[in-house]
């Protein structure tokens, strides 16, 4: 196999070694030799490919930025949609499989409870916020006025993060996050139905 293939395989099992780790014994107590354990590879390799522990932890949330980007995308690449359409879509790349998971609610749990003091993590969580905003504000802003658009996705935004934590924390997630994302789809549909625009433009 090619080395830069070799690599990204390598790299991809340290990342996943990573979320097991968290989730096992949470991000204070990972340390390089969980992952190596876990992943089957010497603690070497770790630092060879990332640097050490924080530069694995720092690929390892860019990963899942990207799981959530990619969700999304995957969902309305080739297709022609409505605003309210596509709004639907973003609840729905927030509340994938992947994002329900034991091993990736648990690691962003440890990841937002860290980023209070790693200004890293700190600046990647702000990309994802933005992210998730922007996306919202552009299709808001193809149905409802600008003030209205603004305060919509700001509040659409809140839910998801809110909703999607609630229901992390819970003693029944599984049904705890098919509801959370009913509730968010609801509500985006209430908030333009208040200004008179059919829902299905």
């Amino acid at each position: 196999m090619p080395k830069a293939a070799m690599k990204l395989i390598r790299r991809q099992q340290l990342i996943d070694a990573t979320l097991a780790s968290v989730a096992l014994h949470g991000l204070q107590h990972t340390t390089i030799n969980s992952i190596s354990q876990l992943a089957g590879m010497s603690s070497g390799i770790i630092s060879h490919y990332f640097s050490g522990k924080q530069g694995l932890i720092q690929a390892t949330l860019r990963h899942l930025l990207e799981q959530l980007k990619q969700a999304l995308l995957n969902r309305i690449q080739g297709q022609v949609l409505a605003p309210t359409e596509r709004l639907m879509m973003i609840v729905e790349a927030n509340f994938t499989e992947l994002q329900r998971s034991r091993n990736v609610t648990h690691t962003w749990l440890s990841f937002w409870a860290q980023a209070v003091h790693d200004p890293q993590l700190a600046r990647l969580q702000n990309i994802n916020s933005r992210r998730l905003y922007s996306n919202l504000h552009f299709s808001f802003r193809q149905v409802l006025p600008k003030e209205f658009a603004l305060m919509a996705a700001e509040q659409t935004a809140a839910m998801i993060d809110g909703f999607w934590l609630r229901s992390a924390l819970s003693e029944t997630p599984e049904q705890d996050f098919a509801q959370a994302e009913k509730l968010c789809k609801t509500f985006i549909h209430n908030v333009i139905k208040q200004h008179g625009v059919n829902t299905c433009q």
